[in-house]
C-alpha cells in the first residue's frame, strides 16, 4: 500500500501555492518511479468558514491517519477576531501540533548568491553563502511550562525544561550537524536562567557521542546580534523553543523573502511540513505568489518521512536551476527584472528535474 500523506492547503496564497507543490510531486514520482497516496482536508480559516471550527474533527483523523502532513499558510484578519482557541493559528496550527507530538522544528534558511540584493544585509557581510538550519525545540519551554496567570495586576510563565526533553532535541542537531558542516552552536541564556544553565549542561553532555562535531555556545542576545553581523559563521542553531521562535524568524528575514524558505515538525511518528511565510491574503488568487517554500518543503518531506533522498534532491537542483537562470516571482525579482506567476514558477521547476 502506498505511502499517505495529508494535504491541507490552507488560507490566502496557500491552496495556489500549494497546486504547485503537487505538481512537483507528481513529477518526481514519474521520475523516480514511486507513488504516495493524496487525501486533502481543510484547516485554519477555510474549515472555520466550511465547519466552524480550524481543526475539525475529519481532519484530525486524517492527519493521524498519514504517514506525513503537508500544510499550506493558514489565517488573515478576516478570523482574527475569533476567540482565541478558534482562531486558525491557535486552534489550528498549534491543535495539531499538540495532536501530532510534534517536539521539533527544522528551518533552513539559505541565501542564494543570484538574491543577495533581496537580503536586508551588506553585500560584505554576505561574502559567502549563507546555508544554516536552526533546530528549535517545539512541545516545551515557556511556552507550554505550567502554572501561569495573567490578571490586571500580575503576569508570570513558566520556563521549564527536562533533561530527557534536552537530550532529545541536542541527539538531533549533532545528527543534523554531521550531515552538513560539522558545527552545532547551542543558543541559551545560561549566565541568568536556571533553564538555560541545565540546558546547557545537558547539551556539553551530548556532544561526547559525536566527536566530529564541533559544539559552541552562545548567550541569545549575542546570537541575535551575530545573525546580522556575521551569519556565516552559523552551521547549526540548537535552542528552545521561545529563543528558536525568535532566532529562526530573524535567521529568514536575512534571507530576503519568506516565499523560499521551509521548514519541518517532526514527530514521533508523523511529522509536518510546511513554508515558513504566511498566507498573505493580499495577493491570494492573483497569481503573485512564490511557491518555492512550499515545494521544497515537499522536498524535506519526501527526504525526510520517506527516505526519497533523490527525489528531494532534484527538487532542490531545480529550483537552484531556476534562480540561477534568472526567473523571479515578484518577492524576489529586482528592478528589471521579468515577473513571472506562482504557476509558471512551478512549470519551470518541473521541466528541471
Amino acid at each position: 500500500m502506498a505511502d499517505k500523506i495529508a494535504v491541507l492547503p490552507g488560507d490566502g496564497i496557500g491552496p495556489e501555492v500549494m497546486d504547485e507543490a503537487l505538481k512537483v510531486l507528481h513529477k518526481t514520482e514519474e521520475k523516480f518511479s514511486f507513488k504516495l497516496e493524496i487525501e486533502k482536508g481543510l484547516i485554519g480559516g477555510a474549515a472555520i468558514d466550511a465547519t466552524g471550527h480550524p481543526l475539525p474533527e475529519e481532519t484530525q483523523k486524517l492527519a493521524l491517519g498519514s504517514d506525513a502532513v503537508l500544510l499550506g499558510s493558514i489565517g488573515g484578519p478576516k478570523w482574527d477576531n475569533l476567540a482565541p482557541e478558534l482562531t486558525p493559528e491557535l486552534g489550528g496550527l498549534l491543535a495539531l501540533r499538540k495532536l501530532l507530538s510534534l517536539y521539533i522544528n527544522l528551518r533552513p534558511a539559505v541565501v542564494y548568491e543570484e538574491l543577495k540584493e533581496s537580503s536586508p544585509l551588506s553585500p560584505k557581510v554576505l561574502s559567502g553563502k549563507v546555508d544554516l538550519l536552526t533546530v528549535r525545540e517545539l512541545a516545551h519551554g515557556i511556552y507550554f511550562g505550567q502554572p501561569k496567570k495573567l490578571t490586571d495586576e500580575e503576569a508570570f510563565d513558566t520556563m521549564i525544561y527536562t533533561r530527557e526533553q534536552v537530550e532529545q532535541i541536542a541527539h538531533v542537531a549533532f545528527r543534523q550537524a554531521k550531515m552538513r558542516r560539522g558545527k552545532v552552536t547551542s543558543v541559551d541564556k545560561a549566565n541568568v536562567l536556571s533553564s538555560s544553565k541545565l540546558w546547557r549542561k545537558v547539551v556539553i553532555e551530548v556532544a561526547k557521542d559525536y566527536p566530529e562535531v564541533t559544539l559552541e555556545h552562545m548567550y541569545v542576545d549575542n546570537a541575535a546580534m551575530q545573525l546580522m553581523l556575521n551569519p556565516l559563521q552559523f552551521d547549526v542553531i540548537l535552542t528552545s523553543n521561545l529563543f528558536g521562535d525568535i532566532l529562526s524568524d530573524e535567521s529568514a528575514a536575512i534571507c530576503g523573502s519568506l516565499g523560499m524558505l521551509p521548514s519541518a515538525s517532526l514527530g514521533a511518528e508523523i511529522s509536518l511540513y510546511e513554508p515558513a511565510g504566511g498566507s498573505a491574503p493580499d495577493i491570494a488568487g492573483q497569481g503573485k505568489a512564490n511557491p518555492i517554500a512550499q515545494i521544497l518543503s515537499l522536498a524535506m518531506m519526501l527526504e525526510t518521512s520517506f527516505e526519497k533522498v533523490e527525489a528531494a534532491t532534484a527538487i532542490r537542483k531545480a529550483v537552484d536551476k531556476v534562480i540561477a537562470d534568472g526567473h523571479r516571482t515578484g518577492d524576489i525579482a529586482k528592478a528589471g527584472d521579468e515577473i513571472i506567476s506562482t504557476s509558471s514558477m512551478g512549470d519551470l521547476i518541473c521541466s528541471f528535474i
